[in-house]
């Protein structure tokens, strides 16, 4: 209780007038609301902010005053509005896409998530847009659920062992999309409606990787039942956390060039973690766009097997094959085979920067 107290008077006396002036201060001043040890760099045009540390981090102030994260989701919401719609979207007939959301699944316990997400997807509004769903499941569940809209890639593992391998269904999406610009989508994560409008538009300047993410709004267990439910207004609670400076995890825009040029995923990854942020290394040997300005929605799950475990063999694998250059990881990527059907070339391979034949 009293180390309770001790930061509800810090939020108040160090943190309430620094959000003050950037909730009510207009002009999308929310988007400069940060931790107070943090500093932000503005986009070249003003129209976003790129974080200047490393890795995520949570806004600590909403966690102590609920209030004001929900005011910021609001401010958030209000000039990016996130919409949903069973219909499909948008588009001239007979008009190739533009643009390709990959998403990729496995199992039943997130099926109302991927549907909710899917409905963001088929909102977008400025862009003709398709999605793929690979599905990574021995026997195909999502047939009867999914929209008509969508295509669905059924990619049995070869081992029903073997964990979920983010990488390879990415890799097998990637090979399916009938436009020149990926969306790497988690199916957890609702979009704003202009966002895939957003990512054309940057790529449009000849960027090659487009991050657009600033804030993600973490929605309580109940708040997102509710929403599957089709009972919950999206600013019906204060989200749980808000995230900055997510980059290569969560959902991000590559050309289909860019992705091929890199290697696409690491598909030695085969488990929860570390295969966005070895990625994220790659992905920055292209020209890239990240100073951010969009919101997202988070819809609540339990935490994956090892995602706070920094000893999870993923983690160690990423810990190791980040000591390499990323231009030597994308030559040895770019070498090998990906995205076959038989399987993920790290399985039943062990996982480890040695199987790669790479030097630390």
């Amino acid at each position: 209780m009293k180390a309770l107290l001790k930061n509800f008077a810090g939020v108040i006396v160090k943190d309430l007038p620094r959000y003050a002036l950037r909730l009510w201060g207009g002009r999308q001043k929310y988007l400069l609301v940060r931790n107070r040890t943090e500093s932000l760099e503005r986009a070249p045009d003003g129209s976003g902010f790129r974080c200047k540390w490393r890795w995520t981090s949570d806004l600590h102030a909403p966690k102590i005053v609920p209030a004001l994260g929900r005011s910021l989701m609001r401010h958030a919401l209000a000039d990016h509005p996130v919409e949903r719609t069973p219909e499909s979207p948008c588009s001239v007939a007979g008009q190739k896409p533009q643009i390709t959301f990959l998403v990729g699944h496995r199992g039943e316990a997130r099926v109302p998530h991927l549907l909710a997400t899917l409905q963001s997807i088929a909102a977008q509004k400025g862009a003709a847009v398709e999605c793929i769903v690979i599905e990574q499941e021995s026997e195909s569940r999502l047939r009867l659920h999914l929209p008509q809209w969508v295509r669905l890639i059924h990619t049995p593992p070869p081992d029903t062992g073997m964990p979920y391998c983010r990488s390879w269904s990415f890799n097998i999406g990637a090979q399916h999309a009938r436009s020149p610009v990926l969306v790497l989508h988690d199916n957890d994560m609702l979009v704003p409606v202009d966002y895939a409008a957003h990512v054309l538009k940057r790529v449009a300047q000849g960027y090659d990787v487009v991050t657009l993410t600033r804030f993600v709004f973490y929605l309580t267990p109940w708040h997102s039942q509710a929403i599957f439910d089709g009972l919950g207004d999206l600013l019906a609670d204060a989200p749980e956390v808000i995230v900055q400076n997510l980059e290569g995890g969560g959902s991000v825009g590559i050309t289909l060039d860019g992705y091929d040029r890199i290697g696409g995923m690491d598909e030695s990854f085969v488990g929860w973690g570390g295969e966005d942020n070895e990625f994220w290394e790659r992905a920055k040997t292209l020209r890239v766009w990240d100073w951010a300005n969009l919101p997202m929605l988070h819809l609540w799950h339990a935490a994956q097997t090892g995602k706070r475990d920094a000893q999870f063999h993923t983690a160690q694998h990423y810990r190791d094959l980040s000591q390499v250059d990323p231009h030597v990881r994308v030559a040895h990527l770019s070498a090998r085979a990906s995205g076959q059907l038989r399987g993920p070339t790290g399985w039943p391979l062990a996982t480890g920067n040695g199987r790669l034949g790479l030097t630390v």
